[in-house]
């Protein structure tokens, strides 16, 4: 009987204080954080926990060199690619993994695993392992208390992926190849009623291909779209590039002249820089 009382009053008190356990509500210790750039055509999107130095020696004591790390706190930091992608000169397709490391003084192994769910590393299993690659980490000149991850130098086809914590950054290279899914879109869409003229000549403008064909698609700009500054700034644009500066200084005073009449600063401004280029 006592066993039976016993049980009785354990089970009252879990129903009582459980509520009350279940609403108590506190800040984590390691906060999480998602952050999703654009890249090329796609995204990618990193997931991680953030633990903090806390004058911890962290690569002693949380990430130690030579083991393998989760690369945050908590669950494995993920990360997503809707576009296949290169890492550090390593061939990545679309998809979900799961992002670990192994810390070394003078040299980082970065790891993308298929298991996205593992929590830490304690179920990482090398067999799942996708990609491998190694990275020279570098030093920084402050601290940073809490790990960061993070996008910098983001370009139509390259961005690095930094990893950065207490005094030490690590930075991953990404590329991506665009050029021939918007050339085949571009055909495409030329096939269609509505043509992107201006859109697809300023493509060939920023990446070097045919600007007589360029200049043909801003010609082809219906007459509406002809009477605006930023038609007349990148058909100047066009021009000078293809050594015509004398069509070029046209362009770019009808386009201050049309800027003006709309009260347009910044294409007044940048008509102008055209004009100035196009005069030397």
């Amino acid at each position: 009987m006592k066993k039976i009382y016993i049980l009785i009053v354990l089970i009252l008190c879990v129903l009582f204080f459980a509520p009350a356990f279940a609403q108590l509500k506190m800040p984590q210790v390691s906060s999480a954080q998602t952050i999703t750039q654009e890249f090329g055509l796609g995204t990618v999107t990193v997931k991680y926990s953030r633990p903090n130095v806390k004058d911890r020696n962290v690569f002693s004591d949380l990430a130690p060199y030579g083991e393998i790390w989760r690369t945050g706190a908590n669950t494995v930091t993920t990360i997503a690619f809707t576009e296949d992608v290169t890492l550090e000169g390593k061939a990545l397709q679309a998809g979900d993994y799961a992002l670990l490391s192994i810390p070394g003084k003078d040299s980082w192994t970065i790891i993308l695993n298929k298991d996205t769910k593992q929590w830490g590393a304690y179920s990482y299993k090398e067999a799942d392992d996708v990609l491998r690659f190694t990275v020279k980490p570098s030093k920084l000149k402050d601290k940073v208390e809490s790990f960061t991850i993070s996008f910098s130098d983001v370009l139509p086809t390259s961005a690095s992926l930094n990893l950065m914590w207490a005094g030490t950054k690590v930075s991953i290279g990404m590329v991506t190849d665009v050029d021939s899914k918007v050339m085949a879109s571009i055909d495409e869409a030329m096939k269609g009623e509505k043509k992107p003229y201006m859109q697809a000549a300023i493509y060939y403008y920023d990446n070097g291909k045919d600007l007589s064909k360029a200049l043909a698609w801003m010609n082809a700009v219906g007459s509406g779209d002809q009477k605006t500054p930023w038609f007349n700034y990148w058909k100047a644009k066009i021009q000078l590039k293809a050594g015509d500066k004398i069509g070029a200084a046209a362009s770019a005073k009808t386009g201050i002249e049309i800027a003006k009449a709309m009260n347009n600063a910044e294409y007044v401004r940048l008509n102008n820089a055209v004009l100035a280029q196009a005069s030397k």
